[in-house]
């Protein structure tokens, strides 16, 4: 077997089918005799090998791509994930990620995606033929997909995708609230889409988180941490507002404040009373949270000053 002759370009032929190093495609050859095809075969089997010890490997770095259709109506954003960052910087593991991405978009799951066809082998082979390659685990660790009149997109330095569905085209709209998805990291698009009973027990565990800390600041003689009623614009009802401002109404007539003046500082009081009691909205609900580029509005009411909506959003990350 080692008297079979290689030549340069067939090594460099079956690099470029692989990907492969230059003495792993020679040594593929030369174990196959000369056949291309055998030798593609002998790589396969090298990562499978690598694979199977490598299982139980933690593949938390790699490269977060999204893509977006032609007429920007459909995007798929996915993680390819590896073992370390030095391989989820190189050069070779970024294009693969995009060839992945070139080929996700066009599929409605990531079962799908792994069984579509990567020149002659699944994408999911690919992978194992490329954990041989690169000597590290690699998978797909995330697979979003979203439709909608228009998709925006946001990737922050290949670790963070986002993607998000809007009503009308305005590619501005989109960067920027794919940025806000990318940066705050909502879970909900609204306080609308939460369960009554995960707010129940989100606000039991916060309440009870702030008055322990309160016991804290007390046996300092720091100044305490207010302790909110509610933490969601989903359990402001009518009722509690209107209670909210009668209680308003009776500290201005405490301090003294003339009835003719209530009309002007009310406003400021019932939206400071909002404020403090939808953390878990400005945490967690991309409509709720503070525009990052500018504060004084909400997402919400960004996108509203644009005449568009928020339909969806997807946010993929690694690790």
């Amino acid at each position: 077997m080692s008297d079979v002759k290689i030549s340069a370009a067939e090594v460099n032929k079956l690099r470029k089918a692989t990907g492969a190093g230059m003495m792993d495609c020679k040594k593929a050859l030369v174990e196959a005799k000369g056949d291309f095809d055998e030798a593609i075969s002998v790589l396969r089997k090298k990562g499978q090998k690598v694979a199977e010890k490598r299982a139980d490997r933690d593949s938390s770095e790699g490269a977060a791509v999204t893509r977006i259709n032609a007429d920007n109506t459909v995007g798929v954003a996915i993680v390819l994930g590896c073992e370390t960052d030095f391989v989820g910087k190189n050069e070779s593991f970024l294009a693969l990620a995009g060839q992945f991405a070139d080929i996700a978009i066009n599929f409605d799951n990531k079962e799908d995606f792994l069984a579509a066809d990567f020149g002659g082998m699944t994408v999911a082979e690919k992978l194992v033929e490329q954990t041989g390659v690169v000597g590290e685990k690699l998978e797909i660790n995330a697979f979003e997909k979203l439709s909608a009149a228009y998709v925006g997109t946001y990737v922050h330095i290949n670790k963070i995708g986002a993607l998000v569905g809007l009503t009308e085209e305005e590619v501005s709209v989109g960067k920027d609230v794919a940025m806000q998805v990318a940066s705050m990291g909502a879970s909900s698009l609204s306080y609308k889409d939460f369960d009554p009973a995960f707010v129940a027990s989100e606000t039991e565990a916060r309440i009870a988180v702030i008055e322990k800390d309160n016991i804290e600041l007390g046996r300092l003689g720091k100044t305490l941490k207010n302790v909110p009623q509610f933490i969601s614009m989903a359990q402001l009802t009518s009722d509690v507002i209107a209670k909210a401002e009668a209680d308003a109404k009776a500290q201005l007539a405490a301090e003294g404040k003339p009835e003719q003046i209530w009309d002007k500082i009310l406003p400021g009081k019932m939206e400071r009373f909002v404020s403090d009691n939808t953390t878990l909205d400005q945490e967690q609900c991309l409509l709720d949270q503070k525009f990052i580029k500018d504060e004084k509005l909400t997402v919400e009411a960004y996108v509203a000053s644009k005449n568009v909506a928020v339909t969806a959003f997807k946010r993929v990350s690694l690790g």
